[in-house]
């Protein structure tokens, strides 16, 4: 399976089908926690759950993570770089300016948003079940992840001509995309996905006419 591909599966929720002979067994039990956790929320899966998921003894599991709380951090880890690398194929294939590249991020969420195994946001709703626990690996991974995907917009903008209102337009952007990664779980309507985009395409537009 192409890289590409797997992004999308990795974003939408959806775990690539991927042959068990030719993965690690460490692989493998991170793809069986992905869609464990994933379809079920952290908390309600247990680590025997995953093992027979893995195909693996409760012991093999431990031998590659000290912990549950170390899978669960492997399994943000492994959704890290997929994620950012989708965000940056659907800018780069988007046409128009920047602003309609950015626009153009909302709207492949929403649409991946309308299948109906999309779950939300894999980085939030784990952030949400360990929300009293903030030094937990998991935690630090979504921390990570969130500001790659801000600073990858900062310099978006930048290189637009937008330098000094890059970094808070970037985080502007971000508060979008998470507001409506909450509010289409919520609703069940990916129109909130649509809206959140164009209000991202008019603050670039607005920032582009007003650089010096």
């Amino acid at each position: 399976m192409s890289s590409v591909a797997a992004c999308v599966y990795s974003l939408v929720g959806i775990h690539s089908p991927m042959d068990s002979h030719t993965i690690s067994t460490r692989e493998r039990i991170i793809s069986a926690a992905a869609k464990l956790f994933y379809n079920e929320g952290i908390r309600s899966v247990s680590v025997d759950a995953v093992a027979e998921k893995a195909g693996v003894t409760k012991r093999t599991l431990y031998y590659h993570f000290s912990s549950k709380d170390d899978l669960i951090g492997a399994y943000l880890e492994a959704r890290d770089q997929p994620n950012l690398a989708l965000f940056k194929r659907w800018f780069a294939e988007a046409e128009g300016e920047p602003a309609d590249k950015v626009q153009g991020i909302f709207h492949n969420l929403a649409r991946s948003a309308r299948h109906p195994k999309w779950k939300g946001c894999g980085f939030l709703r784990t952030s949400a079940e360990l929300a009293n626990m903030p030094g937990h690996p998991a935690m630090k991974v979504g921390i990570e992840h969130k500001k790659k995907v801000e600073d990858w917009l900062r310099v978006v903008l930048e290189a637009a001509g937008i330098t000094t209102e890059a970094p808070q337009l970037a985080r502007q952007i971000v508060l979008l995309l998470d507001g409506s990664f909450s509010l289409v779980l919520l609703h069940r309507d990916p129109a909130y996905m649509e809206a959140a985009g164009e209000a991202a395409r008019s603050l670039i537009l607005t920032a582009n006419a007003n650089k010096k």
